[in-house]
């Protein structure tokens, strides 16, 4: 599995990196990015968690 956040939709919620912070941080620019494109297939669950959470449908799996 891979993911990407699209940062022009990203709000910067932190719902993302709260679910997983291995996953998601928040940058020095206040929005959300992903830490690696490829998920572990252990994190695979909160990566799918985190799309689900996100308000504006900012992170996608590609």
């Amino acid at each position: 599995m891979k993911i990407r956040v699209n940062q022009d939709a990203c709000i910067g919620c932190g719902a993302c990196e709260n679910i997983d912070n291995e996953l998601f941080e928040i940058n020095e620019e206040g929005v959300s990015q992903e830490i690696n494109e490829e998920i572990p297939e252990d994190k695979e669950e909160n990566a799918k968690e985190a799309i689900e959470s996100c308000p504006t449908s900012a992170i996608e799996e590609i």
